[in-house]
Parts: C-alpha cells; sequence; structure tokens
C-alpha cells in the first residue's frame, strides 16, 4: 500500500479528533478522501506538523478539552526536525497521536530516498522513551490501520506505518491558508 491507502484508512477509523496533515502530497490526498473542518492542512513549514500538533494537544489539555489530536506526518519531514520528538517526550501529552506514514522518501519532492530505510524510527522512539510506540507494516496491506486502537490509550502515541512510495493524482487544495485556519480554529473552539 502507498501513503494515499494509509490515510483513508485513517479518515475511515477516526471520529472527532483534530488532525494536523503535512504538508505537500500528504494535505492534498487527505483533502482529496475527506476534507474536514477538523483537519489543519500544512501547506508550508517542512518539519512542522507534529510540533504544530503538539502545542495544539498542550493547549487542549490546559484548557481540559478532551479531543485527541493526531498528526499525519512523514519520515522526511520527521528526520528534517528530528528534535520534535524529544519535546514530545518531554511535555508528554497524554492527548496526541503521531501517525508517522514513512514511505522512505521525500514524496512531495520528486520521492528522493530518506534515511529511513537504514534507520528504524520506532526504535528511535522508544529509545527517547516514548512508553506507546507501535510499528505498522502497511507495504502490503492496511488491515492494521485502526486509529480507534489508539484514541484511549493514554499518550504520546507514536506508530510508525510504513508504506511504499508513491504519490496519488491528488487535487490542489482549493482553500487559502487563512480559510484553512479560520475554519479549524472555528472547530477547535466549539468543544
Amino acid at each position: 500500500m502507498k501513503r494515499y491507502d494509509a490515510i483513508k484508512k485513517i479518515v475511515e477509523t477516526v471520529d472527532d479528533e483534530l488532525i494536523v496533515s503535512n504538508i505537500g502530497f500528504p494535505s492534498r490526498e487527505l483533502y482529496g478522501i475527506e476534507d474536514k473542518n477538523e483537519t489543519f492542512y500544512m501547506s508550508g513549514s517542512m518539519g512542522m506538523a507534529t510540533p504544530i500538533a503538539l502545542g495544539l494537544a498542550m493547549a487542549l489539555e490546559i484548557n481540559n478539552n478532551p479531543r485527541k489530536v493526531i498528526a499525519i506526518d512523514g519520515d522526511g519531514s520527521l528526520l528534517m526536525n528530528f528534535g520534535e520528538l524529544v519535546t514530545i517526550y518531554a511535555q508528554n501529552p497524554e492527548n496526541l497521536i503521531i501517525a508517522l506514514i514513512d514511505n522512505e522518501a521525500y514524496g512531495s519532492t520528486g520521492s528522493q530516498k530518506t534515511y529511513s530505510s537504514n534507520i528504524n524510527l520506532s526504535k528511535i522512539a522508544e529509545a527517547i522513551g516514548f512508553k506507546e510506540v507501535y510499528y505498522i507494516d502497511a507495504r502490503e496491506t492496511t488491515d492494521d490501520i485502526d486509529m480507534s486502537e489508539y484514541k484511549d490509550i493514554k499518550g504520546p502515541v507514536f506508530i510508525q506505518i510504513k508504506v511504499k512510495p508513491g504519490n496519488s493524482d491528488a487535487p490542489i487544495i482549493p482553500l487559502t491558508p487563512s480559510m484553512i485556519k479560520n475554519r479549524f480554529m472555528n472547530e477547535v473552539q466549539k468543544k
């Protein structure tokens, strides 16, 4: 399976969780699968989807809002901003799920190979101290991808989902960054 299939399976198994999606094709694919007000599509700032999700999760916890936050991130972005895992471990948000879709490539810039084919990102998360670390090899099937299994786990949760490289014919997102931000902020403030 490719990233598109993994994102589709994630979307099928979430309810009202807030999603922060990685830049480029992951956001475009997510938009094409199902556009929701609960989704913040990154339109720039590679390596920042998970840190933004962390800030959101912390703000929700401070305000006693029980909603979960899911960061749909990629191996290339994580490797670009690797310190984010240390910060997440130190802040320890119980409501954060990191769904790391690892295709061993920089998918949005031409599918250049990343180093995730040489290192195990789940083992690194465990070494940092994450207690809830999961590895799903979805290169052949998406049957094991079910976000509902992780919703009741006290996080932070790190899920590495290994997929084959490749992009879909995802549409360009016709929303401006301001529109994405405003509707997402309205959704966050509802509950």
